[in-house]
């Protein structure tokens, strides 16, 4: 019996830096990063925002994508259909609000069961082509994240990863290439829910789970990702990050932020701060009634009449889970 592939799970919600977190960790040998791979059955039948890979080929010209998108699919049931029962299973029973159910009963049902055969299906093949011991997907959906206990083949580890929201609201503001645009308050309420739910499966498996601020990986790039690394059993020292500098090649995200697309010689700035010139003082207050008391829980508070951040450095580490 071969062993089982380890998948590094990011939850969270959406703009909280899952894009360059897994492209530095995909860098590392024997690790690759996938992207967000619940979208794989949308996007490659052109029912979402974009339908390239990372690489930069259509995901059904991709050479690692072509080859996995007919696991699981009948014989002779075209594409679009499979891809939309894949589609409506996500949507009947992995979406965040059923985080706690699949947490309770786990593949309870033909549906759950189905999907997690899926998903073992396409991370072993995945592994096979790729040569990667570890996947790391950024799907941040976490009532699918759930399920992967029950995925056969699988060693399951979840990242926690969050972003201050007012930084989210920042980044929701203007439309970027394939990513809409959302209003401060709409984010913020998907902030709260999201984080919610991620929080609930690190309680639940607190052994294989970590909690992480984006603004402590901007800190300390090099430290949070050698802790990464460690937590899936990858040998520190191959850690690809240099002072604050990593090489970035192509990769087979499926989706993502569209700097996904970028490669070359990377900068990982230490400051996250661009909310501070484009929110209005109503925007602040929405996101600060609606971020409420989770924001205070991750350590995100006005430290003065100009609303600086203040992020205590012990307010999350990799391999914290939350209080």
């Amino acid at each position: 019996m071969s062993a089982p592939v380890t998948v590094l799970s990011v939850n969270g919600w959406c703009r909280n830096g899952s894009t360059i977190i897994g492209n530095v960790l995909g860098e590392a040998p024997g690790v690759v990063h996938v992207g967000e791979l619940h979208f794989l059955w949308k996007n490659s039948t052109g029912r979402g925002v974009n339908d390239r890979c990372g690489c930069g080929a259509a995901l059904t010209a991709c050479p690692l994508w072509s080859a996995v998108l007919p696991l699981g699919r009948p014989a002779g049931m075209p594409a679009d259909a499979h891809a939309a029962e894949v589609i409506r299973r996500q949507r009947a029973r992995l979406r965040t609000r059923h985080t706690w159910r699949v947490l309770r009963r786990g593949a309870y049902d033909a549906d759950t069961r189905a999907h997690a055969d899926l998903l073992g299906a396409v991370y072993r093949e995945v592994a096979a082509r790729t040569g990667a011991r570890v996947i790391v997907d950024s799907t941040k959906i976490p009532g699918e994240s759930a399920l992967l206990p029950h995925v056969p083949g699988v060693e399951a580890y979840w990242l926690h990863l969050v972003r201050d929201p007012r930084a989210v609201a920042h980044s929701w503001r203007e439309p970027k290439e394939y990513v809409y645009a959302m209003s401060a308050a709409r984010s913020t309420a998907y902030w709260h829910g999201f984080n919610l739910a991620s929080a609930a499966i690190n309680r639940r498996y607190p052994d294989r789970s970590a909690f992480l601020r984006y603004e402590d990986f901007t800190a300390d790039p090099a430290g949070t990702i050698g802790a990464l690394l460690r937590l899936v059993g990858v040998d520190p020292a191959a850690n690809p990050v240099r002072d604050r500098t990593v090489e970035l090649r192509g990769n087979h995200t499926v989706t993502g932020n569209p700097d996904r697309f970028r490669t070359g010689p990377t900068v990982i700035r230490d400051r996250d701060d661009g909310w501070r010139r484009t929110l209005t003082g109503r925007q602040r207050l929405a996101v600060a009634a609606l971020a409420w008391p989770l924001s205070t829980r991750y350590g995100y508070r006005s430290g003065g009449p100009d609303g600086d951040p203040a992020y205590p450095g012990a307010a999350a580490r990799v391999g914290e889970t939350e209080r």
